[in-house]
């Protein structure tokens, strides 16, 4: 077996654990035989004066057909 890992990075206006699952989300929409994730990092954008956007720098791999 092959398996390649790509990062995303998902976003929330929410939470943190938001940002992880529109990261997965996606991942699971896209692409097929996700095998695991792994949370990098985290951080909060707060340049904006209207709040704050979450974001999770997130690894996820999957096999090569």
């Amino acid at each position: 077996m092959v398996y390649k890992k790509i990062t995303l990075i998902g976003t929330s206006d929410e939470s943190f654990d938001a940002a992880v699952d529109d990261a997965l989300d996606r991942a699971e929409n896209t692409l097929d035989n996700i095998y695991w994730a792994e949370v990098e990092e985290m951080g909060v954008e707060i340049a904006s004066a209207e709040g704050r956007e979450y974001q999770a720098e997130v690894e996820v791999a999957f096999e090569l057909e």
